[in-house]
């Protein structure tokens, strides 16, 4: 009989570096060292027997209970019984240690905190290497254990403990009285670990997330889920070049049992200038400036093509390969990894991308150099939008096979023109100014041409079918339309009446390449609350939003989809995409505290 992981009850710590998932009873059951895009050594999450885990096994007289320590990135869980109880705290250290440098190791620490009694339990260590492809050894040497993967040695990590190693390693039970440790390593450490340098970590780390969530913008409502989505969409920035990942995990499915399983530990243009987006108007400025970093080494060479996508390192081939011997989540096959996407025309990308260098321009005054090095950026993404805007391309959903000439991605090449424009008026350029307004110009008359069909009183979702998108509800947000439009307000209305469904709403219900999709997207039902509220329908929105809340998990997290009806949360997780649109809804119904900017350290 076979098992499988059933849901998706786990909490993420990270460091910009990686992360780890650890689950509701306090596994580590899915985590990739030393980055967020290496093999993993931990992947339960991915098949039960064969993945590997690292738990903390008790029996069933304890109550085992999970939180967040407030306003952080570092997870507590605990386990009380009638004998003894203590606390497990996990977190990846995470710093200054000057200016402009963090302390942002590959390692994952688990604090055990004793709090009353002889608590007893046995721990399970069981890493595989390379996405549980390669059997591993155990050895204990001196004073850690190295575990190496048996057909490559030298790929390994260190676990470092107080407790007596072989007690780990043979699953023995261990009773505590004070506090301990275990600490997993990927490289070797060259200073004394004890549980004073354990306690050091944790309070750095608790510092440093409790000192950048003060930045953040404060509101009278709502605080608690905006600040965890910022939480949750800072740990997804990797640190060394700026790049923000779409979500942390590979191949959980959309739907349990079929294949829409793809791997998103890379950086979608779309999806990260969203999260940019969002970071920066909720007051870190600082993960955007380094995401703009990212996109100038990315684009160095007036010369490059541009792709969608990016591996975190600016890689520009992400071959996507299937793991034939992984069962997948709840049996959902093929496990992929890297993602054949990478080589596809959307046209939309650069609408998202060009909004967020426009603010750059508004609120970043940079270096002369580095402002001529942004303005060749543009140019040089304005001659590929000025040619691809008239051509299909597969849109924002990434339909594997044909192209079409989606409505979305049209309006998103008006975005980047209307965009460019303004760039050129700040820099005093008339000439690029008129040139790329008549080329918006002209775009947004094709789109009302072609996009709206007056047979139905809607835009739809290409020029050539009646079907709606949800994509279509950002028309306004992005300024294609005043909410104001009686056209924007008809769109918004059919799309509801078309792809609402049991609360929740669908992407679109016409068949892609894999058949019709069976699980609600949870951007698109954070969309139509926005475009809801700015129709002035404000009640529903409201009301709907406060369901979608019910059904985050025990953490308030939110993976890609959600199942219409069982609520159950399905794809990859956490999802980029659903928490920046948590934080961007609920602001509208949020008033901000005003805070003088001086009071922020």
């Amino acid at each position: 009989m076979k098992f499988f992981m059933e849901n998706l009850d786990y909490g993420v710590i990270g460091n910009c570096r990686s992360a780890a998932l650890i689950s509701k009873r306090g596994s580590i059951d899915w985590c990739c060292l030393p980055d967020f895009d290496s093999p993993s050594i931990f992947s339960k999450i991915l098949d039960v027997n064969k993945g590997g885990s690292f738990s903390i096994e008790v029996d069933d007289s304890y109550t085992i209970s999970q939180k967040y320590l407030y306003n952080t990135n570092i997870i507590s869980t605990q386990f009380v019984s009638e004998e003894g109880s203590f606390e497990l705290i996990d977190f990846m250290p995470r710093y200054k240690t000057s200016d402009d440098d963090y302390f942002t190791p590959a390692e994952v620490y688990r604090y055990i905190r004793y709090i009353s009694g002889r608590p007893s339990f046995y721990v399970k260590y069981l890493p595989v290497m390379n996405y549980a492809k390669d059997a591993v050894s155990n050895v204990v040497e001196d004073n850690y254990v190295r575990t190496f993967s048996n057909s490559s040695p030298t790929d390994c990590i260190y676990l470092y403990s107080d407790f007596i190693l072989d007690d780990i390693i043979e699953s023995r039970s261990i009773s505590i009285d004070t506090n301990h440790f275990m600490l997993i390593s990927y490289n070797q450490k060259l200073i004394n670990i004890d549980i004073d340098r354990v306690y050091l970590e944790y309070q750095r780390t608790k510092v440093y997330w409790l000192n950048w969530t003060n930045r953040s913008k404060k509101f009278e409502s709502y605080s608690d889920v905006i600040n965890r989505s910022l939480l949750v969409l800072k740990i997804m920035s990797f640190q060394k070049t700026g790049a923000v990942l779409a979500a942390l995990t590979t191949s959980i499915p959309e739907s349990a049992g079929h294949v829409r399983n793809w791997d998103y530990r890379f950086c979608w243009l779309r999806d990260a200038s969203m999260s940019i987006d969002t970071l920066f108007m909720m007051g870190h400025n600082s993960t955007s400036h380094r995401f703009l970093k990212y996109i100038e080494k990315i684009l160095k060479s007036k010369h490059d093509s541009f792709q969608i996508m990016y591996g975190i390192r600016g890689e520009r081939e992400l071959v996507e390969t299937e793991l034939p011997y992984l069962d997948g989540f709840m049996n959902s096959k093929p496990v992929r990894i890297g993602n054949a996407a990478y080589n596809q025309r959307q046209n939309d990308v650069f609408g998202y991308l060009l909004n967020v260098i426009f603010q750059y321009y508004q609120y970043f005054p940079g270096t002369l150099d580095e402002i001529e090095d942004m303005w060749e950026i543009v140019r040089n993404i304005i001659r590929t939008v000025s040619v691809h805007w008239k051509l299909p391309d597969k849109g924002i959903w990434e339909i594997r096979n044909e192209e079409k000439h989606f409505v979305f991605s049209k309006v998103m090449c008006w975005v980047a023109m209307d965009r460019a424009a303004k760039i050129a008026a700040l820099l005093h350029k008339p000439y690029y100014e008129a040139t790329w307004r008549s080329i918006a110009d002209e775009i947004r008359e094709d789109v009302i041409k072609n996009g709206w069909k007056e047979d139905l009183q809607s835009f739809t979702q290409t020029y050539c079918n009646s079907n709606m998108d949800s994509s279509l509800l950002l028309m306004a947000e992005y300024g294609f339309l005043s909410p104001d439009d009686a056209r924007y307000r008809k769109t918004v209305l059919a799309i509801k009446d078309a792809l609402l469904h049991n609360g929740l709403m669908y992407r679109y219900i016409n068949e892609d390449d894999f058949g019709k999709p069976s699980s609600a997207f949870t951007i698109c039902t954070f969309w139509l609350i926005k475009a809801l509220y700015s129709i002035g329908n404000e009640r529903e929105a409201k009301n709907i939003f406060d369901n979608m809340l019910e059904y985050g998990n025990h953490l308030g997290l939110f993976s890609e989809d959600i199942d219409f009806e069982t609520k159950q949360q399905m794809g990859n997780f956490p999802q980029a995409y659903s928490h920046l649109a948590l934080i961007n809804t609920a602001t509208l119904f949020a008033e901000e505290k005003k805070v003088s900017k001086f009071f922020r350290p």
